[in-house]
């Protein structure tokens, strides 16, 4: 299984709560996808980035596949605006 980690941090915080529901509009796209948690910065908890998106995936081909799918290429495309920086952290999580 593949893990895929993506932190955005936002020009406008405010704009959070819609970027994560254009994001959460990808979960279930491709086949392989076993697993897709979009969550927000609380005030109350630390974090450094203002939307997190951690996915699991079955493998790197469903991995490729999500990140190739129209619909991600075109959310992608449309959030881009939107975001001061983004980190991206894949790894490979042991079956079990």
């Amino acid at each position: 299984m593949i893990r895929h980690v993506v932190l955005w941090e936002l020009h406008d915080p405010a704009d959070a709560p819609s970027f994560s529901e254009a994001l959460r509009s990808c979960a279930r796209i491709v086949p392989g996808t076993l697993g897709f948690d979009v969550a927000t910065r609380s005030d109350r908890l630390a974090a450094t980035a203002d939307v997190c998106l951690v996915a699991t995936f079955a493998d790197a081909e469903a991995l490729r596949a999500y990140e190739t799918h129209p619909q991600h290429r075109q959310i992608s495309e449309r959030l881009r605006p939107l975001r001061r920086a983004r980190q991206v952290f894949d790894y490979l999580v042991a079956d079990g």
